[in-house]
């Protein structure tokens, strides 16, 4: 109900953005993801920070002690020991460290990502909603010029100058006209549907493009800027980047296993009746000094875990050289499609002007008896098809530019309002 106040109210792109800001599941799950994420940085630290721990034990015994005679001892033991265990000296903690920061890196850089991704679902949602009505215009404006030859073929059969061919000729491309509206209104349904499906709420009517089409300049930057540009800002890029550093720790992290490991152990202890020699006896113990653990032998477990994880390092290179490659071939399209829809924008423009001139001159023979009813509307079919391509043509260049900026890792709620500008 928020999205309009009235059906009389289009919807603009820049309240659907901000509705699927709120509503669009994919994004709130990212920011759930980067929630959690985040905390991978403390995990990772705790290992390196003091740990405090305390125990409580308690029971009840009973012996029978026998040297010449049987004796036999009812007591009950009780113990409390509080310790604190510093490490001074642990690659294991040292690189889980490393990799918890690193990890929470990526959830942000993913997070980011995805902030991309929901404007671009939008904006994509969006105008193949416009296309999809843009394409149900021109099929009932075909419909209605079949519809009007088949008025004229019925005169001129009337008059003895038509065939019933002419007729049924006529007749049979209606039905494939209006069979062809009937798939146009499917198409704007489905669309309507996947935009609701993004932003979360109905949607009646959205604004479509204005009058005013401004072409921006940014296809006065060369591709190998733009490349530059993605190779260091891509979000897709740097996870895959951050992955690989992931990677490498994850080696530290298994060769660890054959490196000593040094504490600072400080203990207060607290017993009574400890055993049957210190019965009724309380010991109060204060202890400080230092543990080293020296692994020798593992069963080869640490060799094979650290091999592994050298295959998963290279593997993530790998991926991190694909998604580079991935991203370099779209860009490419991108930047392609932004200067030849600019051009295709260009003529067009030219294209829809002599189209108006044609339906302005078609309706003035019509008043001086030279042409027909069926030949406005072939004209004005004709205008139609231009101005469907026309807006194509727009929505194409619209979301190559938001997906250059996308790949740059520049796209941002700013870009999002300027295209909305372009949506009256």
């Amino acid at each position: 109900m928020a999205l309009h106040a009235s059906g009389a109210s289009a919807l603009d792109l820049m309240q659907a953005y901000e509705a699927a800001l709120k509503n669009d599941p994919q994004y709130r799950a990212a920011i759930y993801a980067n929630e959690a994420g985040a905390e991978n940085r403390i995990l990772g630290r705790s290992g390196l920070l003091p740990s405090l721990s305390a125990s409580v034990s308690g029971s009840k015994n009973k012996s029978d002690i026998t040297t010449t005679t049987t004796r036999h001892e009812d007591y009950t033991s009780k113990s409390t020991v509080l310790q604190l265990r510093q490490p001074v000296v642990n690659f294991d903690a040292l690189a889980r460290y490393k990799q918890g920061v690193l990890q929470s890196e990526l959830a942000s850089v993913a997070f980011l990502g995805e902030g991309q991704q929901v404007a671009l679902r939008v904006l994509g949602a969006y105008v193949d909603l416009l296309f999809r009505q843009d394409q149900l215009d021109v099929a009932v404006r075909e419909r209605d010029m079949f519809i009007e030859r088949m008025k004229v073929n019925d005169r001129l059969f009337t008059k003895g100058e038509g065939t019933r061919t002419d007729m049924l000729e006529t007749r049979a491309r209606l039905d494939v006209a209006e069979a062809a509206v009937l798939e146009a209104q499917d198409a704007v349904a489905s669309a309507r549907t996947t935009l609701e499906g993004v932003i979360g709420g109905p949607v009646d009517q959205v604004a479509p493009l204005g009058a005013q089409f401004n072409l921006r300049k940014p296809e006065t930057q060369s591709f190998d800027s733009w490349l530059q540009k993605a190779k260091e800002n891509n979000f897709e890029i740097q996870s895959r980047r951050l992955g690989v550093d992931i990677s490498q720790q994850e080696i530290n992290k298994q060769r660890a296993g054959h490196y000593p490991r040094l504490d600072v152990v400080a203990s207060l202890s607290n017993s009574k009746s400890e055993s049957i020699t210190t019965i009724n006896q309380d010991y109060k113990t204060k202890s400080v000094g230092f543990q080293l653990n020296i692994p020798i032998y593992n069963g080869g477990a640490v060799s094979a875990s650290t091999r592994q994880a050298v295959a998963n390092r290279e593997r993530a290179k790998a991926e991190l050289q694909a998604e580079t490659d991935k991203q370099t071939l779209e860009l490419r399209k991108d930047y392609d499609q932004l200067v030849s829809s600019a051009a295709r924008i260009t003529a067009l423009e030219k294209a829809v002007e002599s189209g108006k001139l044609l339906v302005t001159a078609t309706e003035q023979s019509i008043r001086g008896g030279v042409r027909i009813n069926l030949d406005l509307l072939d004209a004005q079919r004709q205008l139609s098809v231009t101005l469907r391509d026309l807006a194509q043509a727009r929505y194409t260049y619209i979301l190559a530019y938001v997906k250059l900026r996308a790949a740059a890792g520049m796209l941002q709620r700013d870009d999002v309002r300027e295209m909305a500008a372009y949506f009256r």
